[in-house]
């Protein structure tokens, strides 16, 4: 299967992010190495509008055929636009058409290899239009408040039940943001991420980090370093 990292050049909550030194790599490079080291992807194609970037990306051994076009990397761009503008140049350059790929965000430094080839799997096994990547969430949304304009802490939803214990709150999860598989014509038709044939693959908290602020890249640093420590 064919991996796509998307990694444009701004970030406002983090600038330069995607390149940015994590435990002595530029944070793109872990994405790329868990691509690489997975037995299910074939190719593994960086979408940047960044020279920089790309030539990173190129030196850890990801292909970058094209630059993506400046309206597909504004901060109000749509990622789903961008995945079916470069499946579809690419398939402009193939003889075999694309019809499944795998999008892996570079702000995931902590998935492996393994999530990469199970989710994969997953998507196979149950015929699947989507896979997406979720942990448990750590908290029920019942738990959720709001601030009224009178600046009272009021639910966030109208419906809550406040005697119930945790423990019989029904289980949530949350996209992690590090592994999307699609259908590539299914992807087209519904121009979005959900449908009746999208499953989850469940990943564990430790494995979930998504970098968007400088507290996520700290602790995506403390788990990476971690992590090394078990293997010497």
């Amino acid at each position: 299967m064919i991996a796509i990292i998307p990694a444009r050049g701004g970030s406002k909550g983090l600038p330069g992010k995607n390149i940015k030194e994590l435990a002595g790599y530029p944070l793109i490079y872990y994405t790329i190495k868990a691509a690489k080291e997975a037995n299910s992807i074939d190719r593994i194609i960086v979408s940047t509008d960044d020279k920089k970037i790309a030539d990173i990306a190129s030196n850890f051994g990801a292909e970058i055929p094209f630059l993506r076009p400046e309206e597909l990397a504004a901060d109000h761009s749509k990622a789903i636009d961008n995945y079916i503008y470069t499946v579809d140049r690419l398939n402009q350059t193939r003889t075999i058409a694309i019809d499944e790929f795998i999008v892996l965000q570079p702000t995931s430094p902590l998935r492996t290899s393994k999530d990469i080839d199970n989710a994969i799997e997953l998507f196979y096994k149950m015929k699947a239009e989507t896979v997406i990547s979720v942990v448990k969430a750590e908290h029920p949304p019942t738990w959720y408040k709001k601030i009224s304009p009178d600046g009272i802490l009021i639910d966030y939803y109208t419906s809550v039940d406040n005697s119930q214990n945790r423990q019989e709150e029904e289980v949530t999860f949350l996209p992690n943001g590090a592994i999307f598989v699609f259908n590539f014509n299914a992807l087209k038709k519904n121009c979005g991420y959900y449908n009746s044939k999208t499953y989850p693959y469940v990943m564990p908290q430790e494995n979930s980090v998504d970098i968007d602020t400088p507290i996520d890249f700290q602790l995506a640093e403390l788990l990476l370093k971690s992590k090394r420590n078990e293997l010497i």
